[in-house]
């Protein structure tokens, strides 16, 4: 039973309390239509590009410069991944249910035919977070919402995340059980450890990619 004191305190609840709950975001990414904390999956899923966090629907950030980064670095993991028939590749817009309630959307993601539900292709989130997912950071992003991600992630059995610093050059990997991520530069090659064995890329060639060639400058 709701003591009185709670029910004092669940009505003074403010909208400073929602967006620390959330990780900091920025205000302007919290959907108020359904009211925070009344949202569900389905309203989720009716929402191109918002996440559904503790019944609250919260926009990705967008960006020109990300999306681009997305698509380099999802193709150079979809071929390693289609050629090798290890499972499926995702982009932004492939959401995962992620424990109950909480659906994700990782910009890039790979996920093994062994975890992947025989009927994904009828599912709008599959009951699962991905092997490796993949977040390319926008200004928008904070600190803690992206520790709340990888938390969210790693409960619902993700084993590898790479957080990529457009700006910075640089891309975090987090494995699961590390509470300390490896950063690595340009002059480094991505790793899919166990998750993706073999596999390795240059983080100088991703961004390179998405530079205009010296021809054309």
């Amino acid at each position: 039973m709701t003591t009185a004191m709670e029910s004092t305190l669940h009505q003074r609840r403010t909208v400073g309390d929602l967006l620390n709950q959330l990780g900091g975001v920025s205000a302007d990414r919290v959907r108020l239509i359904p009211a925070p904390g009344t949202a569900t999956e389905q309203d989720a899923i009716n929402n191109p590009l918002c996440e559904l966090v503790d019944g609250t629907l919260v926009e990705k950030p967008l960006g020109f410069n990300e999306s681009v980064l997305a698509v380099i670095i999802a193709r150079v993991v979809a071929n390693f991944v289609v050629s090798r028939k290890l499972g499926l590749v995702a982009i932004t817009d492939g959401m995962f249910r992620v424990s109950p309630g909480q659906l994700r959307m990782p910009d890039v993601s790979y996920t093994s035919w062994a975890r992947i539900p025989r009927d994904v292709q009828s599912l709008a989130a599959p009951d699962l977070s991905p092997d490796l997912a993949i977040e390319i950071l926008s200004p928008a992003n904070t600190v803690r919402e992206m520790e709340r991600k990888r938390q969210d992630y790693f409960a619902g059995g993700t084993r590898l995340i790479w957080i990529v610093h457009p700006d910075a050059r640089t891309v975090d990997v987090y494995l699961s059980g590390q509470s300390e991520p490896a950063v690595l530069r340009e002059q480094d090659s991505l790793d899919g450890f166990d998750v993706l064995p073999g596999f390795s890329h240059s983080i100088a060639a991703i961004f390179a990619e998405a530079q205009r060639p010296a021809e054309q400058v």
